[in-house]
């Protein structure tokens, strides 16, 4: 399609324009692209007229050939061809390009008016109404100025949105890093106090100190430690002990734990020093075993790992004090277990050998808590020509028992010596040890022998009655009304007893430990006693009467857990010469 008009007055300038703006639009000429197009083509139009001449506009379509339209894109071309003479003085034609989306074969520009008043009014008017869609371009185009401004201020708070979520997530992060590693310190902490109340509870289980150094590496090895060496001080210092590291002798003689290692340790309460000489390769926790007094040795380990986490070394410093509580406790016990048991054993007297009389005795210590030093036994003779037979059994244990024990024995044989019946000389304990210690008690029996008289007499304080064999192999226990026991605050005259004592009867007196056990009482163990005596023929109690008391123990002990001292005395009357 190609239209084209001469131009030489307003009125067909006015035309031109009009006829323009109408194919531009029914050509699909998008608004904006139109309006620029007629306000252009108006300005130049004007341009022309005030130069004069005749001037030529022209209108065709065809496809792109403007850089930058896209390939087979329809265009509508616009030419203004100046006047002859124009064109001599150099004036070069006007062109101007637009897209046409909607390409038509043919269109009519309608009737235009004639007036030329109407025309230049036209004109003026196209200039105008063109004027108002630029301007509304212009407000259109303020406003994606201003939408842009909103949505780049909107990017920028959604841009510091971002930078405040991801501020929150770090800290979010932190929050639950720090909880993370409080709940493991947490954790550990009570990993380590249950295991330090474990440990504790096994150091302090055994009264025995080379039990409780046995036990203390099996604890540490392999969690705690990778190696664990027990340096306990010789209490004589005779016999040599094998090399120790220079920071255990330093822990030794200072009272302080020691670090050796070729770096600083930083253990709290703990002092550096150099690596050791025999392990240079590995660093060393030297930790002295601390008493009231001075230390009784030194704990040398060596770290699990690398080192030592600062939190398990103040742990270790701890179990190594408890430890050495314990190895303290152990051996203090020990050592008044045997200085009691040992006091005991010197006062149990040699068994007399009267003639018509075999003595057998037998004394056990208890093996569990200081238990030794109550229980004692003793015989001899009268200056009548009897035999006192006595047991007795001390309330408490340890050396004040032991104490005690021997000087009930040694006043009892010092009144013996006067005389007197078993009830006498029981009342007089009584009387002795109230007054002597009045918050200390004890039972005892005691039978008499004499070989002109053919009854046994005999008298009981608050002590498990004798069980008396006779020589036909029947047994009987001798329950008369025993008096109560020795020292407690009531005034009492205890009463003798007599029974028969043929020829080829035995007597046992015993102690409570022999009989007596915490889930059944005595009375089960007394009747075991009483079998127990009465399954020897008469042969055997007369051939060997110290194989017959350990003929009763076997079976009396094989139960009992030895928690209590056992004394036995046997007394057998074979006859008179």
């Amino acid at each position: 399609m190609t239209r084209t008009w001469q131009i030489s007055d307003v009125t067909e300038a006015a035309r031109a324009r009009i006829a323009t703006a109408r194919l531009a639009a029914a050509y699909g000429v998008p608004p904006v692209e139109r309006a620029r197009l007629t306000a252009s083509l108006g300005a130049q139009l004007r341009s022309c007229l005030t130069k004069g001449g005749t001037w030529r506009l022209t209108l065709e379509t065809g496809t792109a050939s403007r850089a930058g339209a896209r390939a087979g894109e329809e265009l509508l071309h616009a030419v203004v061809t100046p006047s002859p003479e124009a064109a001599a003085a150099g004036q070069p034609p006007w062109r101007v390009t637009v897209p046409c989306p909607e390409a038509v074969a043919d269109v009519g520009v309608g009737a235009v008016a004639d007036d030329p008043a109407e025309l230049a009014q036209a004109l003026l008017g196209a200039d105008e109404d063109t004027t108002l869609v630029l301007e509304r371009l212009a407000e259109q185009e303020g406003l994606v100025d201003f939408h842009r401004e909103e949505l780049q201020q909107t990017n920028q708070g959604v841009v510091a949105l971002h930078a405040e979520l991801d501020a929150a997530g770090r800290a979010q992060r932190e929050a639950f890093a720090a909880e993370r590693k409080a709940r493991t310190e947490a954790e550990n902490a009570r990993r380590r106090l249950t295991f330090l109340a474990d440990a504790s509870a096994v150091l302090t289980a055994s009264l025995d100190h080379h039990e409780i150094v046995r036990r203390l590496p099996e604890l540490l090895v392999p969690e705690y430690a990778a190696s664990v060496d027990v340096w306990l001080f010789d209490q004589d210092g005779d016999r040599p002990g094998p090399a120790h590291a220079a920071a255990a002798v330093v822990a030794a003689r200072t009272g302080r734990p020691q670090y050796a290692a070729a770096h600083p340790g930083g253990l709290p309460g703990v002092d550096d020093q150099p690596p050791s000489a025999l392990a240079p390769d590995r660093p060393l926790l030297c930790i002295p075993l601390p008493t009231r007094q001075a230390p009784l040795g030194v704990v040398t380990l060596s770290p699990p790992g690398e080192r030592w986490d600062p939190d398990d070394a103040v742990m270790l410093v701890e179990l190594t004090r408890r430890a050495s509580i314990a190895i303290d406790h152990a051996q203090r016990y020990q050592h008044n277990r045997d200085i009691a048991e040992t006091l005991q054993r010197a006062l149990l007297t040699e068994l007399p050998a009267p003639p018509g009389l075999t003595l057998a005795a037998r004394y056990l210590p208890a093996t569990h808590g200081l238990n030794i030093g109550g229980d004692w036994y003793d015989a001899f003779r009268q200056p009548d020509g009897g035999v006192i037979a006595v047991v007795g059994d001390v309330t408490g244990h340890g050396l004040r028992a032991a104490v005690m024990m021997s000087q009930l024995r040694t006043a009892l044989r010092a009144y013996a010596v006067d005389g007197g019946s078993p009830g006498q000389l029981l009342t007089r304990l009584h009387t002795f040890l109230h007054h002597l210690q009045p918050d200390l008690f004890a039972t005892a029996v005691i039978a008499r022998f004499h070989p002109d008289d053919p009854t046994m007499t005999w008298a009981a304080a608050g002590h498990p009655p004798p069980v008396l064999r006779t020589p036909d192999g029947r047994v009987r226990t001798l329950d008369a009304k025993p008096g109560a026991m020795l020292g407690i605050p009531l005034r009492q005259e205890i009463a003798d007893h007599t029974v028969p004592m043929a020829p080829g009867s035995t007597l046992a007196l015993y102690t409570d430990g022999l009989v007596e056990r915490r889930a059944r009482g005595i009375d089960p163990g007394i009747a075991r006693l009483a079998d127990a005596l009465g399954s020897f023929g008469p042969a055997e109690l007369d051939a060997d009467l110290e194989g017959s008391a350990d003929g009763i123990l076997r079976p009396m002990l094989s139960d009992s857990e030895r928690d209590d001292d056992v004394c036995l005395l046997l007394c057998h009357l074979s006859g008179t010469d």
